[in-house]
C-alpha cells in the first residue's frame, strides 16, 4: 500500500514537472526578446511619441494592443483547432471510433498550437510595422479599427460556421440512412418474393423440404437482424457525433465571442487617455480621475450582469491590467523626478530629466505590457488545457503532448528570429507561452483531481520545481504563474 502511494506521487510530480518544466523554457527566450525590444533603436518611436498621448496614455495603449495581440491569437488557435476537429468528426461516415479520439485531439492540439503562434507572430509584426511608421497614433487607430470590426466578424463567422456544420452532417449522415433504407427495403422484397413463390409451390402441390425452407428464413432473420444493428449502431454513433460537434461548436462561439467583445473595454481605456494626452492633457489629474471612474463604471457593469459570461470575466481582467500598466508607466516617469530630486536637490536640467522621465516610462510600459500579455496568454492555455484534462482526451496525454509542441516550437521560433523580427519573434513566443499553459493547466487540473493527497502535493511539488529549474528561480513570479494557471484551469469557460 504505501508502495502503491509512493509509485502515485512519483507520477504526479512527474506529471506536473513536465508541465512546470515548459512553462519554465519558456523565461529565458522571452526575457532576452524584452531586453531586444527596450533596446535603445527599438524605443525610438515611443519615446517620440510619448510627448503627444503621454505617460499614461502610452501605458494603457501598450497594455491594450498586447493584451489584444494574446487574446487574439489564442482565439484564431482555438477556431483553427475547432475546424480541424469538426472536420475530423464529419468525415467520418459511421462515428469515430474509441481508439480514433487521440488522433482527433492531437490534431486538433497541434493545429491549434500552431495557429496560436502563427497569429501571434503575424500581429505583432504587423503593430511593429504600424508602430516605426505611423507612430503611436497610427496604433491607436489600428486597435479602434480592429475592435469595430470585431462584432460584425463575429455574426459573419457564426453564420458561415452553422451552415457549413449543418451542411457536412447532413450529407453524411443522409448517406448513411439512405443506404440503410434500400438495404432494407432489399431484404423486404427478397422476403416478399420468396413467400410468393412459397405459396405457388404449395399451390402446384410441389413442397420444397423444410430444410431449405428453414435455412432460407433463417438467412432472412440474420441478414435483418444485421441491418437492425447497424441502424442502431449508426443512431448511437451519429448522437454521440453530434454531442461532440455540439461541444466542439460551443467552444468556438464561445471564444468567437470573447475575441468579439473582451477587448472592448481595454480598448476604451487606451482611446480616453490617449485623447486626454493630445489635446495637451496627459499629466493632468483629471485624466487620472476620469480613467478610475470609466474602470469602476465598466467594471461594475459587466461583474454586476445576472448572466456573466467568460468574455466579461476576462474582459475585466484586461480593463483592470491595462489601468495597472497605465499607473505603472505613469509612476516609472514620476521616480525619475523623485530621484534626480533627492540627489541633487534641485530639479536638475529640465531637458534632461524629461529626458529620463520618457525613457523610464516607455521601458516601464513595454516590459509591463509584455508582463502582462504572457500572464493572459498562460492563464487562457490554461483554460483550454484545464477542460481537455478533465472532459476530453484525459490522462497525460494533453500535458505531454502539449508540452513535446510548446518545445518544439520553442526551438522553431529561435532558429526562425532573423527571419521573424523582434516583433514577430515576441508574438511567436507568446503563442509557445500560451501551449506551455495548455500543459500546465492541463497538469493542474490533473493535481485537483487526483485520488490521494501524495499524487496532488506530488504534482504541485514538480510543477514548482520544474518551473523554478527551467526558469530563473524568481519564486514570486514563478509563484504567481502557477496560480494564474490553477485558477484560469478551474474556469469553465464552455
Amino acid at each position: 500500500m504505501a508502495r502503491q502511494k509512493i509509485y502515485e506521487a512519483a507520477i504526479g510530480f512527474a506529471l506536473g514537472a513536465i508541465g512546470g518544466s515548459i512553462m519554465g523554457a519558456t523565461e529565458d527566450p522571452v526575457y532576452r526578446t524584452m531586453r531586444a525590444m527596450t533596446s535603445s533603436a527599438q524605443l525610438i518611436p515611443l519615446l517620440d511619441d510619448i510627448k503627444s498621448v503621454g505617460a499614461l496614455g502610452l501605458g494603457a495603449l501598450m497594455g491594450a494592443t498586447a493584451l489584444t495581440i494574446a487574446m487574439t491569437s489564442v482565439v484564431a488557435g482555438v477556431v483553427m483547432a475547432a475546424v480541424i476537429a469538426s472536420v475530423f468528426v464529419t468525415t467520418k461516415s459511421c462515428g469515430i471510433p474509441h481508439t480514433d479520439y487521440a488522433s482527433l485531439w492531437a490534431s486538433a492540439g497541434l493545429a491549434g498550437i500552431i495557429g496560436t503562434t502563427l497569429s501571434g507572430a503575424t500581429l505583432a509584426f504587423s503593430i511593429e510595422v504600424i508602430v516605426n511608421n505611423y507612430g503611436m497614433t497610427g496604433l491607436l487607430c489600428a486597435l479602434v479599427i480592429f475592435s469595430i470590426l470585431k462584432p460584425p466578424l463575429r455574426l459573419v463567422f457564426r453564420i458561415l460556421w452553422e451552415q457549413g456544420e449543418a451542411c457536412c452532417n447532413q450529407s453524411i449522415w443522409e448517406v448513411e440512412k439512405h443506404q440503410l433504407e434500400i438495404a432494407e427495403m432489399q431484404q423486404r422484397e427478397r422476403v416478399a418474393v420468396q413467400m410468393e413463390e412459397k405459396i405457388l409451390t404449395i399451390k402446384n402441390g410441389t413442397n420444397a423440404s423444410d430444410t431449405e425452407d428453414m435455412m432460407t428464413w433463417a438467412a432472412e432473420r440474420k441478414l435483418r437482424e444485421g441491418i437492425e444493428r447497424r441502424k442502431m449502431l449508426n443512431e448511437e454513433k451519429e448522437i454521440e457525433q453530434r454531442t461532440l460537434q455540439e461541444w466542439i461548436s460551443t467552444v468556438m462561439i464561445k471564444y468567437v465571442d470573447f475575441l468579439a467583445f473582451s477587448g472592448i473595454p481595454m480598448t476604451l481605456v487606451a482611446v480616453v487617455t490617449s485623447l486626454f494626452g493630445l489635446f495637451g492633457y496627459g499629466g493632468h489629474e483629471s485624466v487620472f480621475i476620469a480613467l478610475l471612474a470609466l474602470v469602476a463604471i465598466m467594471g461594475y457593469s459587466l461583474l454586476k450582469s445576472s448572466d456573466l459570461k467568460f468574455w466579461m470575466l476576462v474582459g475585466c481582467m484586461g480593463l483592470l491590467a491595462t489601468f495597472i500598466i497605465a499607473m505603472l508607466t505613469l509612476h516609472a516617469g514620476q521616480e525619475v523626478v523623485q530621484r534626480v530630486m533627492h540627489k541633487k536637490g534641485i530639479a536638475g536640467k529640465r531637458s534632461d530629466i524629461e529626458a529620463q522621465m520618457n525613457r523610464s516610462s516607455a521601458l516601464e510600459a513595454l516590459t509591463t505590457a509584455i508582463f502582462a500579455a504572457k500572464l493572459c496568454q498562460l492563464g487562457l492555455g490554461a483554460t483550454i488545457g484545464g477542460p481537455l484534462m478533465r472532459h476530453a482526451a484525459g490522462g497525460y496525454k494533453v500535458i505531454v503532448g502539449a508540452a513535446a509542441v510548446a518545445g518544439a516550437l520553442l526551438v522553431g521560433v529561435e532558429i526562425l528570429s532573423p527571419i521573424l523580427g523582434i516583433g514577430g519573434k515576441a508574438g511567436a513566443l507568446l503563442g509557445v507561452v500560451g501551449a506551455s499553459g495548455v500543459s500546465v493547466g492541463a497538469a493542474a487540473a490533473m493535481a485537483r483531481r487526483c485520488s490521494s493527497w501524495l499524487r496532488t502535493l506530488g504534482a504541485v511539488a514538480g510543477m514548482f520545481i520544474g518551473a523554478l529549474v527551467m526558469g530563473d528561480w524568481h519564486i514570486v513570479k514563478t509563484g504567481l504563474q502557477l496560480t494564474i494557471a490553477y485558477v484560469f484551469a478551474m474556469t469553465n469557460a464552455f
